[in-house]
């Protein structure tokens, strides 16, 4: 039978302690790191004081109930997840992953923080940033869509590059990137929550700033929803009243055509025209840039 200080006892007593995180750890137990230590990958206790923000992040935004829940939890229980920083100089790590735990653990008292320690050049700490983000799906979509932008200009990431990358559909990932053609006003309408993906998403079938920007108050003012958006800014494409110069008797437009128009328009963000005569004619899909048309062909299936 095992005696009291038997190893095996007190292997079995420092189990029991970790699964308790309620009983608060003797101070001599938390090892305080003075100098920078070597990469191991395993998690390290490092002050909070010693760890610098990270200057590649791509979220600019924390939601405030969420951060207040963290720091409860932490603040309870401890951090559960540890971070990752790279070493600097003199005692000193920057942050790579894991900001919002960082803040919380400030917020919550402690003196430490679990940490694994990497070593990273800014190339990497950037791209790892992003992606880690990217991946959690916690970004805003302006944010997203700067996250995406920054992977393709600075890392030169194709649009499927970076589907791979973050574990997304090429498609929402093309999706996200056409945001960045809103006028700045509406992405800051975007990035606050006043509209969402699927209303930006909606407006960018519209020709012009000042359409979208014109299109974007009304549904702000009015409170529409994304489906009521979709019959609105449908509407400003296709007016249902024009003037005609010519009085020529009109053939009534097949509501199936016009379901279908509709539809394919939903779907790709832009303006599209069916011509149809019999079940003959052709679909006509206008686009303003690369983006657009790197979206068709991917709503195509093409590679």
């Amino acid at each position: 039978m095992p005696t009291l200080t038997d190893p095996k006892r007190r292997a079995l007593g420092k189990g029991l302690e970790s699964l308790l995180p309620s009983r608060p750890a003797p101070a001599a137990t938390v090892p305080v790191i003075t100098a920078v230590a070597e990469p191991t990958g395993r998690p390290l206790e490092i002050p909070l004081d010693h760890i610098e923000r990270n200057p590649f992040q791509t979220r600019t935004r924390f939601d405030e109930g969420q951060l207040t829940e963290l720091t409860q939890s932490i603040a309870a229980s401890g951090v559960v997840q540890p971070i990752v920083v790279r070493p600097l100089s003199e005692g000193r790590y920057q942050l790579i992953t894991g900001e919002r735990r960082w803040l919380a653990s400030r917020k919550a008292g402690k003196a430490t923080i679990p940490a694994i320690v990497r070593q990273a050049s800014d190339e990497q700490t950037l791209e790892m940033t992003i992606v880690e983000n990217l991946q959690r799906a916690d970004l805003n979509p302006m944010e997203q869509a700067r996250a995406y932008q920054r992977l393709s200009q600075d890392f030169k990431m194709t649009q499927e590059q970076m589907a791979t990358r973050t574990g997304k559909e090429r498609a929402s990932v093309a999706n996200f990137l056409r945001l960045l053609r809103l006028p700045d006003l509406i992405q800051h309408k975007v990035e606050s929550g006043d509209l969402s993906f699927g209303h930006a998403r909606t407006l960018l079938a519209l020709d012009s700033p000042e359409s979208i920007t014109a299109a974007a108050q009304k549904v702000m003012a009015l409170n529409l929803s994304v489906r009521q958006t979709e019959s609105y800014v449908q509407g400003l494409i296709n007016p249902e009243a024009k003037p005609k110069k010519e009085a020529k008797p009109t053939q009534a437009e097949d509501p199936n055509v016009r379901e279908a128009q509709d539809r394919l328009q939903r779907t790709l963000g832009l303006k599209v025209h069916i011509e149809d005569k019999k079940g003959k004619g052709r679909v006509i899909i206008e686009y303003s840039g690369l983006e657009d048309f790197d979206s068709i062909l991917t709503a195509l299936g093409s590679q």
